[in-house]
């Protein structure tokens, strides 16, 4: 294998052009042993060996004058195989118009008058008669007919030699060229599967392996280490956030003991606010950073149970959020990063709007649609896709609230949907106010997936 590995080229170039000859090469050797084997060697198959049989006979024919002579001829004929019979021109139905060869006989016609002169009867076949059949003028009397094997006659006629190497070069050619690519394109593919599954999947950190062309090889490798440089860089800005997160965790502990301690209601419950919301963009900045979608396992759930207790939760602080869907269905996903998106979708809803709606349809085993739906201002369809960046806040286009944060609320749940294999977008909702579609691809788990 070692000695195999050095000779075959490492490039797509030399690969292909090896294969290509390695076909041509191929197929010449057997195109040579075809006609080396069984139609040069083989004069009654061959379609210049039947043309020269009839026309031999023919002519000698032709040129004797005495009945015995021709029977003896056409024995002799006969001893080597040719299948020749005389038969008087009177019980020939002969046709001005070419109206009853065969186009592989015809081709035998036009090589018998253009090599040797002789002219074929058009003879329309009687009921019981072999219409394979060649007839030739003998003399004024008589005629002989020469049997045409038909079957033998196209593919040693029409696909001549020339022709054979053509179509078996080809299809050589087609059949190794498939196994090429296909040697070429299933690394890529990996690759791309690869790529494209790297911080979306558990998966994400498996091997590349490094196989096909030197070229697939050296893009391999560079997705390797791109992929490492990225975690590195993402695990760097974790750590790093984490540790002025946790830094700062210590002063503002000691803003809220002074906070808590001043004797004005007011200045104490402005302060605490404040203290509050800066801690909890930090926690949302955390969250963000986290590594939830990609740790945690796949897990069998009732769906419609977690929603139900998204929407409780919010409802026991005094928000408008309800549930409108099927009360069981099993669905396989990541609960806790799920819940996680829900929640915050509901909460960027309860923020502009007073009346929440969480909708559950399934699409026809095809995968499931979560809808949360509010009656706020909506936002311009110009940024649909704008409010999914990190750390944009689309306030200016709804209404200003107090509980902002640091606008990551959206991009979390887009992370997590995506690391389903799903899908999400911003719908306007008639009369007023939007909808945020989730969805889910896959299929209700099976003994407990029915909606009932």
């Amino acid at each position: 294998m070692r000695i195999l590995d050095r000779l075959i080229p490492r490039s797509i170039t030399g690969q292909i052009t090896g294969i290509v000859a390695i076909s041509t090469i191929l197929s010449t050797v057997i195109v040579m042993t075809v006609i080396i084997f069984f139609v040069e060697e083989n004069p009654r198959y061959s379609a210049p060996g039947l043309v020269t049989n009839i026309g031999t006979v023919t002519r000698l024919g032709q040129s004797l004058k005495s009945d015995d002579e021709i029977a003896a001829l056409l024995a002799a004929a006969r001893d080597t195989g040719i299948k020749v019979r005389r038969v008087p021109l009177s019980d020939l139905r002969i046709s001005s118009q070419p109206c009853c060869l065969s186009a592989p006989v015809r081709i035998l016609v036009r090589r018998l008058h253009l090599g040797w002169g002789v002219e074929t009867l058009e003879v329309v076949p009687s009921p019981g008669s072999d219409p394979d059949e060649l007839a030739v003028r003998l003399n004024e009397r008589d005629a002989l007919l020469f049997e045409v094997v038909v079957g033998l006659s196209f593919w040693t006629i029409v696909l001549a030699p020339s022709a054979l190497v053509v179509i078996i070069v080809l299809l050589f050619v087609a059949l190794l060229s498939m196994y090429a690519m296909r040697w070429i394109i299933s690394p890529l593919s990996a690759l791309a599967a690869a790529a494209q599954s790297f911080g979306r999947t558990p998966q994400d950190g498996r091997i590349v392996r490094r196989r096909g062309p030197q070229e697939i090889v050296q893009v391999a490798d560079a997705l390797t280490d791109m992929r490492t440089r990225i975690r590195a860089l993402l695990d760097d800005r974790t750590r790093m956030l984490a540790a002025i997160s946790h830094d700062l965790r210590t002063p503002l502990t000691r803003l809220r003991l002074r906070a808590e301690r001043l004797a004005d209601p007011v200045q104490r419950e402005g302060q605490l606010h404040e203290i509050a919301r800066i801690t909890h963009m930090l926690d949302e900045t955390l969250n963000y950073l986290r590594h939830d979608v990609r740790s945690e396992g796949l897990s069998r759930i009732d769906l419609p149970s977690l929603l139900q207790t998204v929407c409780v939760e919010f409802a026991d602080v005094g928000h408008a959020v309800a549930y409108d869907g099927p009360p069981h269905l099993t669905w396989r996903c990541r609960p806790n990063v799920l819940a996680r998106a829900i929640t915050n979708i509901v909460d960027n809803a309860t923020k502009h709007g007073t009346v929440v709606t969480v909708s559950l349809r399934l699409l026809d085993g095809r995968g499931v649609e979560i809808d949360v739906g509010d009656d706020g201002p909506g936002i311009p369809p110009e940024l649909h896709e704008k409010v999914f960046d990190p750390f944009f806040k689309g306030d200016a286009a709804r209404s200003i609230v107090a509980r902002s944060g640091f606008g990551l609320g959206l991009s979390i749940a887009r992370d997590v949907v995506r690391g389903h294999g799903g899908e999400i977008e911003l719908l306007d909702r008639a009369p007023r106010g939007l909808i945020v579609r989730v969805t889910l691809p896959g299929e209700p788990m099976i003994g407990n997936g029915n909606i009932s």
